[in-house]
């Protein structure tokens, strides 16, 4: 339940990252359109590992926008692209709930001594800090 749950975080976020590459515009275009990309590539990436790990354990991975809409604790993306500090922002609070996320799981791993999550999990965990910690970076004056 954990890892479906961080599946539909983690493409939840992919899906507005790469909204946001789309649609950036302004002074920060080439900065962020670029930034956005790197960003996206790396949570598509993420997405099967995560997934193969929910088959791994004998179960379903998630995988329609009902599923991940229901599971996921990210809000959808905005219906009209946001100024483009608004979108680093965004992705901000998206990196700092995969991470919340990620660390819940934690409890239940331990408990079954499921090593290959707990990887997993350090591994994921390590990408959304740091990203989040960059993006607040940008937001300060």
């Amino acid at each position: 339940e954990g890892l479906a749950k961080l599946l539909a975080d983690t493409y939840t976020l992919y899906l507005q990252t790469h909204n946001f590459h789309w649609n950036v515009k302004g002074r920060m275009f080439n900065t962020l359109h670029t930034m956005f990309m790197v960003q996206y590539t790396e949570l598509w990436n993420a997405v099967d590992p995560i997934a193969e790990r929910i088959r791994s354990l004998g179960h379903v991975a998630p995988g329609s926008y009902a599923q991940f809409a229901q599971l996921s604790s990210l809000p959808d993306a905005p219906t009209q692209p946001p100024k483009a500090l608004e979108m680093v922002r965004i992705l901000k609070e998206g990196h700092e709930a995969v991470a919340r996320t990620a660390r819940a799981i934690f409890p239940a791993v331990e408990k079954a001594s499921d090593e290959p999550t707990a990887d997993l999990l350090t591994q994921r965990l390590t990408v959304h800090e740091q990203t989040a910690w960059m993006l607040r970076s940008m937001l300060e004056e």
